[in-house]
C-alpha cells in the first residue's frame, strides 16, 4: 500500500457510492481486493477468475505479459472486473489514491452496466459465476490426476477446444434439450440446434469418451460467458469511462488529486494511433448521446438495449466519425484506398466496416453442414472476408483430432469455390469443387 491508508479508501468509496445511487445506476453488491502486480498479473492470466483450470496457454500468458511489464513494454490493468454476484473487483496496490478512487468509480460503472445490459442478463449467471469456474477447474485437475487419463490426454482435448472455442452459438445457449428432442434429432447429421454450434456439435456427435466431451463442454460453458463482454467492449467500457467522469467530478477533489484525475482520464480515453480505442470511442458516444434531449433516460436505455454493433450502426453518426477522426482502409495490390467522412457515402462505409471488425464479427463462422459417409462437412459463411489459410489448416486439424475421422471445410478463396481437406491422418489439401 502507498502512504493512503486503507480507511481512505474506505471513505471515497462510500462517497461514490452514494453518488452512484443518486445517479439511479443499479448495481450488484461491490467487493474490492487490493492486490499486488504479481497478483495482478496471475488474475489477467486466468482471464480474471480466482481460480481457473490449468492449462500451459495461461502460464504463457502471465510469462508475456511479466516480461512485458517488466521491460516497461506494457503496463498493467488499473483494475479488473468479475461479472459476478456480488461483483468482484481487483486494485493493484502500487496504484495512486487518485488512481483507486477513479478506478473505484469506473468499477461501478461496470457493475452497472453487468447488471443491466440484456446479453449479460440473457447468457449469464452472475450469482453462480465464481463457484462455475472453480468447480470446472476442480474437475479439469481431477481428470489430470486420473491414472487413467493424465495430463498429456487432457491437455490434447482442451487444445482442440481452445482452438476451436469461439465457433458457438453467438445467440446464447437457448433452452437445453430434453430426452424427447434429443431422441427425435438422433437420426438427423446436423440437427437444427447445432447448426451454428460447431464445438457443441463435435461434443454431442464425436465418438468421445464421457471426460472429453465434459472438457469440451468446460470450454464452450466459460466462451459463452465471455461473448457477451467481447460483443460489448466499446460500450461497457465507454459506460464505465463516461461515469468515472461524472463521479469525480462530483467528488470535489483537492486540487492535486483533481489535477491528476484530468490527466489519469485523458490517459484513459485518448485515441490510439492505428487501432481503436474502445474508451475513447464508447466515452465520446456516450458524451454525446447525454447531451441530446431527454439525454439521461436515453443512455441508460441504450446500455440496456445494445451490444456494439447496434450501438455502433444506429448512434453512429457523420458528426460522431469526424470527431473522433475516423477512417477506414484497405490493401489492393500496391495500393491503399482511404475511406474518409467528407460525406454520406463515406462516413457510412468507414461506420459498416468498423461494425464488421469488432466483437466476434472479427471471427470467422465455421458451421457444421453435414456428416457424408463418415465425413464431417464443414462450411464457412463467406461475408467477403477470406479464411487466413495457414491458420484454418491447423484449426481443421483440431477439428479431426475431436472429430475422429475426415473432415472438409467448403470456403472461398480469390472468388473461387474452394474445399479444404483433412484426412483423418491429419495432412491437408486445398482442392477445387463444381459443386456445393
Amino acid at each position: 500500500m502507498r502512504e493512503y491508508a486503507m480507511r481512505e479508501l474506505e471513505y471515497w468509496n462510500d462517497r461514490i457510492e452514494e453518488l452512484v445511487k443518486k445517479a439511479g445506476l443499479d448495481c450488484f453488491e461491490q467487493y474490492f481486493e487490493i492486490v499486488s502486480y504479481e497478483d495482478m498479473l496471475c488474475y489477467g492470466a486466468y482471464v480474471g477468475m480466482p481460480t481457473h483450470y490449468p492449462h500451459w496457454s495461461y502460464g504463457k500468458s502471465y510469462e508475456r505479459q511479466k516480461s512485458f511489464y517488466q521491460y516497461n513494454l506494457a503496463g498493467l490493468p488499473y483494475e479488473m472486473v468479475i461479472n459476478s454476484d456480488p461483483c468482484i473487483a481487483y486494485l493493484m496496490r502500487d496504484n495512486t489514491l487518485l488512481l483507486q478512487i477513479l478506478t473505484i468509480a469506473h468499477v461501478y460503472g461496470h457493475n452497472d452496466f453487468f447488471k443491466n445490459n440484456r446479453l449479460f442478463k440473457r447468457d449469464t449467471r452472475p450469482e453462480q459465476t465464481v463457484e462455475t469456474f472453480k468447480t470446472h477447474a476442480n474437475r479439469v485437475r481431477q481428470y489430470n490426476n486420473d491414472p487413467s487419463i493424465g495430463a498429456e490426454r487432457v491437455e490434447r482435448i482442451l487444445d482442440a477446444a481452445h482452438a476451436l472455442r469461439f465457433q458457438v452459438c453467438r445467440h446464447g445457449e437457448g433452452k437445453l434439450p430434453d430426452k424427447k428432442q434429443l431422441a427425435e434429432e438422433a437420426e438427423v447429421p446436423v440437427p437444427e440446434r447445432l447448426q451454428e454450434d460447431l464445438l457443441a456439435f463435435l461434443s454431442e456427435r464425436s465418438q468421445l469418451a464421457e471426460w472429453e466431451r465434459d472438457l469440451i463442454n468446460i470450454v464452450r460453458q466459460e466462451t459463452l460467458y465471455f461473448i457477451p463482454q467481447m460483443e460489448t467492449k466499446i460500450m461497457n467500457e465507454g459506460w464505465a469511462s463516461y461515469w468515472h467522469y461524472q463521479l469525480l467530478n462530483q467528488l470535489e477533489l483537492p486540487q492535486g488529486l483533481h489535477l491528476e484525475f484530468l490527466q489519469r482520464h485523458n490517459l484513459v480515453i485518448r485515441p490510439h494511433e492505428g487501432r481503436i480505442n474502445p474508451y475513447f470511442v464508447g466515452f465520446k458516444m456516450f458524451e454525446y448521446l447525454a447531451k441530446q434531449p431527454d439525454g439521461a433516460h436515453k443512455i441508460k436505455s441504450v446500455r440496456a438495449e445494445e451490444r456494439d454493433q447496434s450501438f455502433l450502426r444506429r448512434y453512429l453518426n457523420q458528426e460522431l466519425c469526424e470527431e473522433l477522426h475516423l477512417f477506414s482502409y484497405a490493401v489492393d495490390g500496391e495500393d491503399i484506398i482511404v475511406d474518409e467522412v467528407a460525406d454520406e457515402e463515406g462516413w457510412k462505409k468507414v461506420r459498416d466496416t468498423l461494425v464488421t471488425s469488432i466483437g466476434v464479427g472479427s471471427i470467422p463462422i465455421i458451421r457444421p453442414l453435414s456428416v457424408e459417409q463418415g465425413t464431417l462437412v464443414l462450411e464457412h459463411v463467406y461475408d467477403g472476408r477470406e479464411l487466413e489459410l495457414n491458420y484454418a489448416k491447423e484449426t481443421l486439424k483440431y477439428v479431426a483430432e475431436l472429430w475422429g475421422a475426415k473432415v472438409e471445410l467448403r470456403t472461398r478463396l480469390a472468388e473461387q469455390e474452394k474445399v479444404l481437406v483433412c484426412a483423418a491422418d491429419k495432412t491437408i489439401s486445398l482442392q477445387d469443387t463444381a459443386i456445393w
